[in-house]
């Protein structure tokens, strides 16, 4: 079975209440209910300041090939709790939903739809899975490569991590995602096939003990690919063996060719030390183009850590604590019904909770962001419905929508809407950037907000506010289930 979603019919990859609320819908005849729904998420990973939109590419994928087959229907028709009016619903299903995404690449916050599904409740409800699982995965990779890279200040990350990854899916996907956080490459074979990303690797501590010695491995790896010559040196020692073989063999192998060495990679140790050390070796070697790449469990708290320190790296291969995001491995975002639609009016819907953060926006929302016009920088996103229209002409007025005595007028600003339109009537009228684009996107985007977003510890918070007609919506609905 292929691994790509562009091959594979992934439409029973839902959880079962989709399947008997979609069942109960049509016995209640609420088959062609039109209803709205928002996937957002509550809390940047990592108490960071902003997450990393991506997946929607393969969200698109997943969407065109939304079909149930026989197999599906008789796996269903087994459990004999599905009516046979379902089951030949199913059988007949045609996706028709219109779809909204906020691009991938775009800086996204907490509160703020990043896609909305208007359909019949049926097919809003059956993919709320997929879009979850699809978007949730990639943001969360996309946001930890990022800091990654904004730790590194312009050194290159390279993802190394398909071996730890969540399953192959996780690793292919995960790839992905990271390129678009900024990445340079990755190891994942694969994933450089299928989504054109540089991969990158040279070898492992076992191609050194396959060998006499550490010398002769270097020297065979050298005549095997001298254009291309990166030697792992801590397999014994580094400073007293690794560094000094990998010297004699780039001058007795590369030299003589005219060639010209590209790297050594430390792969344990304290690479701050060992970094600065083996430069030093390096560059009285005359070779002071020889780049050093460290790897080792590394994360932003650890790159940021030994660039302070005077480590002397100029790439990072980093695996484990990319791949599965390890110090917040979920990115928790959220499924929920926002409006309904009757005699062709859109009725706001709203979940109450007594955790404040917990009560939803209600209605058919649009997402826009203001930016100042002397600076390029992002000022504030704005929630507001949809058939609402921002004046950049004239001064507006933002305010906290909880503490609403907190208030902005900007001035001199522009301001873009987020959500784009993917699929109209089920069928897709979006064309997914290249994902190279998406990657320089994604870079120019963040360059767009301030510094103080971008801290690791305590950033500074970014406002998502609600618009004044949105906000007297909410509370209009807030004061009608109060009990």
């Amino acid at each position: 079975m292929s691994m790509f979603m562009n091959e594979d019919n992934l439409s029973m990859l839902t959880d079962f209440y989709e399947l008997t609320m979609a069942n109960g819908y049509l016995k209640n005849g609420l088959k062609d209910k039109i209803a709205y729904f928002d996937m957002f998420f509550r809390k940047v990973p990592d108490n960071g300041g902003f997450a990393i939109m991506a997946g929607v590419e393969q969200l698109i994928q997943y969407l065109e090939n939304l079909k149930f087959d026989e197999e599906d229907i008789e796996y269903l028709r087994s459990l004999k709790i599905f009516s046979p009016e379902f089951l030949q619903y199913l059988r007949d299903f045609k996706f028709s939903c219109d779809v909204w995404a906020i691009p991938e690449g775009t800086p996204i916050f907490p509160n703020e739809p990043v896609i909305t599904v208007r359909g019949p409740i049926i097919e809003a409800q059956l993919i709320e899975t997929m879009v979850l699982v699809t978007i949730n995965h990639q943001s969360l990779i996309a946001t930890k490569a990022n800091r990654m890279v904004r730790a590194a200040q312009g050194r290159g990350i390279m993802e190394f991590g398909a071996r730890r990854a969540q399953g192959y899916d996780g690793a292919i996907y995960g790839a992905r995602a990271a390129y678009i956080g900024g990445c340079i490459g990755t190891s994942c074979t694969i994933a450089g096939q299928k989504f054109d990303i540089p991969v990158m690797g040279t070898m492992a501590h076992s191609w050194i003990q396959m060998f006499p010695t550490e010398e002769e491995a270097f020297r065979a790896y050298a005549r095997t690919y001298p254009d291309n010559c990166v030697f792992l040196v801590d397999t014994y020692n580094v400073l007293k063996s690794g560094v000094p073989n990998a010297i004699k063999v780039f001058k007795e192998e590369l030299v003589p060719r005219g060639i010209r060495p590209v790297g050594i990679r430390i792969d344990s140790g304290d690479i701050t030390y060992l970094s600065k050390r083996a430069r030093k070796m390096l560059d009285e070697a005359g070779f002071h183009d020889c780049k050093i790449v460290a790897s080792n469990s590394l994360d932003e708290y650890l790159i940021r850590d030994i660039i302070m320190q005077g480590a002397q790296v100029d790439l990072f291969g980093v695996g484990e604590r990319l791949i599965t995001s390890r110090s917040e491995p979920v990115f928790g975002g959220v499924y929920k019904l926002a409006a309904v639609e009757e005699n062709n009016k859109i009725i706001p819907k709203i979940k109450v909770s007594e955790n404040v953060e917990k009560i939803t926006n209600p209605g058919f929302k649009q997402v826009w962001r203001f930016y100042d016009k002397e600076s390029g920088k992002a000022i504030a996103d704005l929630l507001t419905t949809n058939d609402e229209i921002i004046d950049e002409n004239k001064p507006y007025e933002l305010f906290d929508p909880h503490h609403t005595w907190k208030r902005k007028t900007v001035r001199n600003f522009y301001a873009r809407r987020l959500l784009t339109k993917i699929f109209d009537k089920g069928t897709c009228v979006y064309k997914s950037p290249n994902l190279k684009d998406i990657q320089r996107y994604c870079l120019e985007q963040v360059d767009t907000l301030w510094d103080e977003v971008k801290r690791f510890e305590n950033p500074h918070r970014y406002y998502v506010d609600l618009s004044k007609k949105l906000w007297d919506i909410k509370h209009e609905l807030l004061k009608k289930y109060s009990y």
